[in-house]
This record gives C-alpha cells, structure tokens and sequence, in this order.
C-alpha cells in the first residue's frame, strides 16, 4: 500500500514539473547548506510546487506527500522510507510535503537528518511548525516563508515586460485579484475557488483539526474580519457582533486563524510591555483576494485594501526574522499604519493611504508621522500612494523632518 502510494505520488511529482512556473521570490543562501529546510505558508498558496523545484536545483530526490491517508495511518516510518530508496535509487535528498498531518513527525525528520539525508519539510499550520521546529530541531533548521503570490511574483506571472502605466493598472488589479497562484495561471472561476479555499480552510485546518462542534462562531469571527482588514480588534466588540460565547473564545478563535494563515495581527507599539499587550491589535488577511471574493466587499475601503498588501509584505519579512512589526496611536487618536523595527532601533514609519490629493488628507498622515517620529526617534517617513512620487520637508508646530512619497506599486516591486 506505501509503495502504490509513493508511486502514484512520483508520477504525480514528474507531471507536475513539466507545467509552466512561475520563478518565486526567496533568498538561495537559505537553502545552501545542510539545514533542515522548512517551507511554511498558506493552504494552496504553491508550497509543494516551488519546493519540487527548490530541491530539483540541489540533486536527485525522493518526494512524500503526507496528505494522504494512506500514509498517515502507517505506524512504521521505515516502510516509508524503504520505498523512497526503492523508488527513486536512494535519493541524497528527500521533500516530505505536508508533514504536519504525520503523528510525531519530529522524530522521523530528526531520525533522517541523523542518516544523513538532506531534507526540506513543507507544513500548513503556523502553531505547529514554529512551536515544533523551536522545541525540537533549534539550530538545525532554516525558515522560508511563501505566502500567495507577491505583486511582484504576479507581475511575473504575466509573461510580459510592463509600461511603468501598466504596472500600475496590474497592481489595481492585483489588489482585487490577490495572489493565489491558481485562478492566476488556470481557466478557473476566482471568486468560486478562494469562496472554497476559505471554506476548507476554516473546516478542513481549524474545525476537525481542533474539534469545534459549533462553527457559527468561527464563521462569523472570519465574516468579520474580512470585512474589517487593517481596522483595530476589540475583544468586547467582536463578541457582541458575533455568536462568539467570550472574550477567552474570540482570542482562541482568533490564534486558530492566525494558526492557518489566514489572517494575523500587528501589535501597538509602546515601550511598556504592559500596556503594549493589553493594547488592541489590528487585524490583516494574508490576501486581498479572499477579502474582495466574499459578500462583504462593500466594507473594505481601497485605502484599506492598500494597507492590508503592505501589511502583508511585511508580514512575511517578520517571519522570516528581518524585523518586528507595528502600528503606532497617540491619545489624539493619530495614528501611523507600520513601525518597522529592527534589532533595538525603529528603522522606518510607513503611512499607507489611496491619495494624497486632498490637502487634508495628506497634512492628517503627515501630522501623524512628524508626531510618531519624535516619540520613537525615527528620521525615516514614508508615504505609499496609489501615484503620488516625490520628497518634502514637512512641518507641525516645530516638529520637521523629510517625508519620502513613493507609488505603492514601486515600493511592493522593491520587496520581491
């Protein structure tokens, strides 16, 4: 039964390499070395399918989908591994795809690396893998974090060299398309297929997984949420406008969610640990085309949708331990979107609004830059637009600094 499914799985393995692809943004010196390669991200957001074509790049090797009940119910992990040998003539390398749903599969990835294969491991829950991989392979391992498709990724997806005016029309597109590899690149319904995807992920990776007998809540929890992208989260309010029981079950909800990939939330920055905690978050989807599939589209605002891409390219730079994310809110009620914080300085204060055009509009994210900037100390203020290009020095009752205005669509461009 193992041999048949490994089998099916390498047929499977060679079709699917021969389909066009779509080169993925990530850094190489993350795969050059003996570590444990770990491939976190998203259901559906083209994990098995960029690690097929990582590992090619490294030598021959043997793939195993663990997504399948064949081989989860095997308590003897030598008869996995005998069959890879057999099929694929002892392979250096071996790709256990969604390891996650093999009971304690710690032990057999520590097992193999002590035999001396190199592995690269792919998994769906965030929960497990960062809190597995700390306890059970620290300083055996290397993190890459693939989420859907970046803007540019789906640029690249389009097969063509673009106008700087047609770059800017594809990321409005982009912006309401997302970036889930497949509607992109097959002749599939978008919308039917993330309205699906969202479904499975709240039944398939939190429902059974975590044994919730009343999905009503969970449901109304993730409705809420798409609607309300890049707004604050309040415990006590998303209790009253859901079927949620408590504030202890919202937060459980809430971390299930976070578990899946499907949204996650930024902290308010304060230098009080305290008072950062109890602060409330606010609350990004990991992508924009799941928040403009749903029924609740009318709710979410371009410059909201504009913030909730940043936020999420960000995002994916904190998981991959290049800086610590936040937001920043004075008493005014001011607030600035991004802090970026890098080891123990704040690096950058980004505000991320549709247009500036309107002169109370751009003195409002201005103010509250020049404002963020003399709390934390930070000289470096940018603005991300829609078009608006340029810099000024920008003044409020003798707070200055130097403010960068740059289109969106650059910026997203420059992060990969």
């Amino acid at each position: 039964m193992v041999r048949e499914a490994l089998l099916l799985q390498k047929r499977e393995v060679e079709q699917r390499l021969q389909e066009p692809y779509v080169v993925r943004a990530f850094e190489p010196d993350r795969v050059a070395h003996d570590l444990i390669k770990v491939i976190m991200g998203p259901r559906r957001a083209g994990k098995s399918f960029f690690a097929m074509h990582m590992v090619r790049e490294l030598g021959r090797f043997g793939y195993v989908n663990f997504d399948d009940e064949r081989l989860t119910a095997v308590e003897d992990y030598d008869k996995v591994v005998s069959a890879l040998d057999g099929l694929y003539d002892s392979p250096r390398h071996l790709l256990l795809d969604e390891v996650q749903n093999l009971p304690k599969w710690e032990l057999l990835v520590n097992r193999l690396q002590r035999q001396g294969y190199r592995l690269t491991i792919t998994g769906s829950n965030a929960h497990l893998l960062s809190s597995e991989l700390a306890t059970h392979l620290t300083g055996r391992h290397v993190r890459i974090v693939l989420f859907p498709f970046s803007f540019g990724e789906y640029v690249r997806s389009l097969g063509r060299e673009l106008t700087a005016a047609e770059t800017a029309e594809a990321f409005r597109n982009y912006v309401e398309v997302g970036g889930y590899p497949e509607p992109l690149l097959k002749p599939i319904g978008r919308a039917q297929y993330l309205t699906t995807l969202l479904r499975a992920i709240l039944y398939k990776d939190i429902l059974v997984r975590h044994r919730i007998r009343a999905p009503q809540g969970l449901e109304d929890l993730a409705a809420y949420l798409m609607a309300n992208v890049a707004q604050e989260c309040n415990p006590n309010r998303l209790v009253k406008t859901t079927r949620l029981r408590s504030v202890h079950t919202a937060e459980k909800y809430f971390q299930h969610l976070e578990e899946a990939f499907l949204f996650f939330r930024v902290k308010r920055f304060s230098f009080k640990v305290r008072q950062q905690a109890r602060a409330n978050r606010k609350a990004y989807c990991i992508d924009p085309g799941l928040v403009t599939s749903t029924s609740f589209r009318f709710s979410a605002q371009t410059g909201q949708l504009y913030e909730n891409v940043v936020a999420v390219a960000l995002r994916k730079r904190e998981m991959e331990g290049k800086l610590e994310l936040y937001y920043w809110k004075n008493g005014e009620n001011e607030e600035v979107d991004f802090v970026v914080k890098e080891g123990p300085r704040v690096t950058q204060l980004i505000q991320v609004c549709a247009g500036v055009e309107e002169p109370k509009t751009k003195a409002r994210e201005v103010r509250a830059l020049l404002k963020c900037s003399e709390q934390l100390r930070c000289r470096q203020l940018l603005v991300l637009t829609e078009d608006a290009e340029g810099e000024e020095e920008a003044a409020w009752f003798g707070r200055s600094g130097r403010v960068r205005f740059v289109p969106l669509w650059k910026w997203l461009l420059a992060q990969g």
